[in-house]
């Protein structure tokens, strides 16, 4: 399928060539046809799968094709609500990019700056607005805004909408929009609230869903290191002075905890920047930008302001803090791995977190491949490395049983005996051999995951 089969006219088809794509990501191929025939949608897709074209492009074609002469300024025609500040800029530049050909005008409010430029970029008149909750409805407070001529509304991240509290201001500002409008949902995750909240505002909307693990765990390589909580900012200091990369994008649970590791950074010669959300928006995009044009090698970020960061050919993602919920794990290392890339990512992982560990490997039904030799190697771990292994072996040995052939009980049974002390032997003499050697075991997490039906 390419994009010239999707009956996408003529002045969007050109700025998609321009940008050198010719084929649509999964999420893009299946929603566009349906957007295109006005139909409300429910999509299920994590970030980096080209969400945003999945939206935009059906936008902008319908916009263009309803075009009349209008009096006086520009009615904004279609709303996008978006949880960040990053996100919607890069949302808004997505349209600017797909629409350059349509004379179709955009813009972006959001808070953490001054109103004026804004507000300015309002009064000109505009057909596409990208907002953040809280400046929306503070614009519409003032008389700025009005969303009466709204045909075309959007949610997206509409999983982070809830985890930040915007339930309350989205319903809210779903309350003022025209009940006749195409309405789009969006979402990395889907859980239940979503779906509820989807039902009660969508009606019976068509449903597309793009599994995460489908786009990600193949492509990305991942491994897993074993350390205590203490030792974790000599580790990643270690690694990425060992580590040959261009970008690293390191993932913390808290803004108190990326600014810690920030400082530790610093302190050891590496040059990083943190964002998040205690930032002014000034500084946020500053960081960003360092980390985009190159000048910044490390970028440390929490969930939740990472949203919106994309950069092409991203070379490491490293897990920090293990997330407790496993699907942002899927969403954390797809920033690298994006559309056709391959990436790879490390995890940290100390005692406290093997319960969010076990969670993520459910989740993307593979096991991670762990990293046993390093100079902070968590005391204990060969417990938690059997521990890990088991599950695995027995899997293994019931594949066995299955595929050879019937014996006698007393058979099977020295077999089975056999096989467990071969597992133990060879398990100690690893352990045992090159402890020191920490970069064969750098090297053999470089090595991708094999593929496992999904």
């Amino acid at each position: 399928m390419t994009f010239d089969k999707l009956e996408i006219i003529a002045p969007i088809l050109k700025a998609i060539e321009a940008k050198g794509y010719t084929h649509p990501t999964p999420i893009q191929e299946k929603s566009i046809p349906i957007l295109l025939r006005k139909r409300d949608l429910l999509g299920c897709a994590q970030t980096g799968t080209g969400k945003t074209a999945a939206f935009a492009i059906p936008i902008l074609q319908h916009i263009y094709n309803d075009a009349t002469p209008e009096k006086g300024r520009r009615k904004i025609k279609a709303l996008v609500v978006t949880p960040t500040r990053e996100l919607a800029i890069q949302i808004k530049d997505n349209f600017s990019e797909y629409g350059k050909y349509t004379g179709i005008v955009n813009t972006v409010i959001f808070g953490g700056v001054k109103q004026g430029a804004q507000t300015q970029a309002l009064n000109r008149g505009v057909d596409v607005l990208i907002a953040t909750p809280g400046r929306l409805l503070d614009l519409i407070g003032q008389g700025y805004i009005s969303l009466r001529d709204i045909k075309y509304f959007v949610l997206d991240e509409a999983d982070q909408m809830l985890d930040m509290g915007f339930i309350h201001d989205i319903r809210r500002i779903i309350d003022m929009l025209p009940k006749k409008r195409q309405s789009l949902f969006f979402s990395a995750t889907m859980p239940s609230s979503i779906v509820s909240l989807a039902g009660k505002i969508l009606g019976n909307p068509d449903k597309v869903t793009i599994k995460p693990e489908q786009t990600t765990a193949e492509k990305v390589g991942q491994s897993l290191y074993y350390v205590s909580k203490k030792a974790k900012p000599k580790l990643l200091v270690f690694l990425l002075k060992t580590e040959d990369t261009d970008s690293t994008l390191v993932f913390t649970r808290t803004k108190h905890g990326a600014d810690k590791v920030v400082k530790g950074l610093q302190k050891a010669g590496i040059q990083a920047e943190a964002i998040h959300g205690n930032k002014s928006q000034n500084a946020r995009q500053l960081a960003l930008n360092n980390f985009k044009n190159g000048s910044t090698k490390v970028l440390v970020a929490t969930d939740i302001a990472a949203r919106g960061i994309d950069v092409s050919e991203l070379s490491l993602v490293v897990n920090y803090d293990l997330p407790n919920i496993p699907e942002t794990y899927v969403h954390r290392i797809g920033r690298t791995g994006r559309a056709s890339a391959s990436g790879n990512a490390i995890s940290f992982c100390d005692t406290d977190e093997k319960p969010y560990l076990k969670d993520i490997q459910k989740l993307i039904k593979q096991d991670i491949e762990v990293v046993k030799e390093h100079p902070f190697l968590l005391d204990g771990v060969d417990s938690l490395v059997a521990e890990e292994e088991k599950p695995q072996r027995q899997r293994q040995r019931g594949r066995s049983s299955k595929s050879s052939k019937p014996s006698n009980s007393s058979r099977s049974s020295n077999s089975s005996r056999t096989s467990t002390s071969s597992t133990s032997s060879t398990s100690s003499k690893s352990s045992k051999s090159g402890s020191n050697d920490w970069r064969r075991g750098n090297s053999t997490s470089r090595r991708r995951p094999q593929k496992k039906s999904e």
